[in-house]
């Protein structure tokens, strides 16, 4: 492959034979049983057959498609196990590998963006990526400075490609809904294919990642590498080794699970406090697991962080990578999130029905009883009642089965409630989160988090009695000159 594909009727074509490529497995798999096979055979055949064809043709097209392969493979969860198992397989591929682009146009990307000289950037570069991603791969060097860094290189025509790949994928979007039950897949790609200028633009991505790498530059629990260069298509920062969340979700301890989990979930809720912005991309790819710093500090011969001895579990860091996409909180997560899970937790039903309307979660023309809302949101935020919460592959399974069956007070009450624009990602983002905290089947103490850092949670009366916080106000920083050599630029 010598280049991201870009013509909008061979990305049409590939993308169009997904659902034909369903349907006749459906067709296969009945011949099948009609000649005398099980039909538990069967249909896990089918569904690997599935999982195998969608991997191929998401991953090969990078682009929008990858893009939401990697959106739903958070969602794994809440599949049947008969079921997730073979997408499980095939979609978390999609989270760190793709088919890599050659070197030679990764090369003529770099001579353009950067210089033809780009090579005295770097005292080492490595051609092949070590991680590809829907608009991009990451190729591993080493600055002319000595720094290791990571090097993002944007694939050619990415921005047509993603923008072609989400208006088709929204045409067939109810044939993915199986997929994740209880999710309507169409506001999903509607809400990426808004964002993609966005993602596409370095500079805002280095902007986002220079004020998180500042914030938490002296946070013992959350690492972001610093920014070295940026230019248009191409991203150069620090690179950071460390267990990727993935491996933590097939085969971590349970201590570097929970551990995971608490740091997910704490990174979730205090980065828009400290930050004035949300990380909206919580796939497991964009994780790791770091050791203590004194531990890798002591031990550089293990790079992955998974041999240091002496390290507690629980003294683990979290790594965070990929800000290309975030939303933008100057004033943190809105209050009425906090609000309504406090006014939920205390049984104010007249409250929180109140609240949701005011916000237009309720429309004005909907009339809903209080006490069924009440009914309705208290297993959804089961794991803020507790001190400390079992997420789990069953549970998630639980809520999506309850919310999807059509029979379900559940389901026609859902049917019901709107979702306003202003919060549309950070649902996205919560959902996703909670998708993987099941998948790693972490014990959170989500409780204490949302107490620190979500606003409206602490009822006024008991913040008052605590002694006043400043006000944090993010400051965004004009970028320092970049350290190129001469001819580099």
């Amino acid at each position: 492959m010598s280049d991201l594909p870009r013509k909008a009727v061979t990305r049409t074509a590939k993308l169009a034979a997904l659902p034909l490529g369903f349907a006749g497995r459906a067709t296969w798999g009945l011949g099948k049983r009609i000649g005398g096979r099980s039909a538990e055979l069967v249909a896990r055949e089918v569904q690997q057959r599935t999982a195998d064809q969608l991997f191929k043709t998401l991953g090969e097209l990078k682009g929008g498609a990858m893009k939401l392969g990697q959106a739903l493979s958070v969602f794994e969860s809440a599949l049947p196990e008969e079921i997730a198992g073979p997408y499980r397989a095939a979609l978390t591929k999609l989270q760190e590998a793709a088919p890599p682009l050659p070197a030679a146009t990764v090369h003529a990307v770099l001579a353009e963006r950067i210089g033809e000289d780009w090579r005295e950037c770097f005292l080492e570069f490595e051609d092949k990526p070590s991680a590809a991603a829907s608009i991009g791969q990451v190729h591993r060097g080493v600055w002319h400075d000595g720094r290791e860094v990571a090097v993002k290189v944007q694939y050619p025509g990415a921005g047509e490609a993603l923008l072609s790949d989400l208006t088709q994928l929204s045409r067939f979007a109810r044939l993915l809904g199986p997929l994740v039950p209880g999710m309507d897949i169409k506001p999903l790609i509607k809400e990426m294919r808004d964002r993609v200028s966005e993602e596409l633009d370095y500079e805002l991505e280095a902007e986002a990642q220079r004020l998180h790498a500042e914030e938490f530059a002296d946070d013992p629990d959350v690492v972001i590498p610093g920014v070295v260069h940026q230019s248009d298509q191409v991203l150069v920062t620090e690179w950071m080794d460390g267990v990727p969340l993935a491996d933590v979700i097939a085969e971590g301890t349970a201590e570097q699970r929970d551990r995971a989990g608490q740091l997910l979930a704490r990174f979730l809720f205090s980065g828009p406090a400290r930050t004035g912005l949300l990380h909206a991309d919580p796939h497991p790819g964009n994780f790791r697991l770091l050791p203590p710093a004194e531990a890798q500090e002591e031990a550089p011969e293990n790079p992955d962080g998974s041999d240091e001895e002496g390290a507690e579990a629980g003294e683990w860091r979290l790594g965070v990578l990929d800000f290309g996409t975030v939303d933008r909180l100057p004033g943190g997560l809105p209050g009425t999130i906090g609000e309504s899970l406090r006014m939920t937790l205390e049984g104010d039903a007249a409250g929180v029905y109140g609240l949701l309307r005011a916000e237009g979660f309720v429309k004005e023309s909907i009339d809903l009883e209080p006490d069924e809302v009440l009914d309705y949101l208290l297993p959804i935020i089961e794991p803020a009642q507790v001190e400390e919460f079992a997420f789990s592959r069953g549970w998630l399974r639980d809520q999506a089965a309850r919310i999807a069956d059509p029979r379900s007070p559940a389901h026609q009450l859902g049917r019901q409630l709107n979702l306003p624009p202003s919060y549309l990602l950070i649902h996205r983002v919560t959902l996703s989160t909670i998708g993987v905290l099941c998948q790693l089947g972490a014990a959170v103490r989500l409780r204490d988090e949302l107490e620190a850092w979500l606003p409206g949670f602490v009822a006024e009366s008991e913040e008052a009695e605590e002694a006043e916080e400043p006000v944090f106000t993010p400051e965004i920083r004009e970028p320092e000159p970049e350290s190129v050599p001469e001819g580099g630029a």
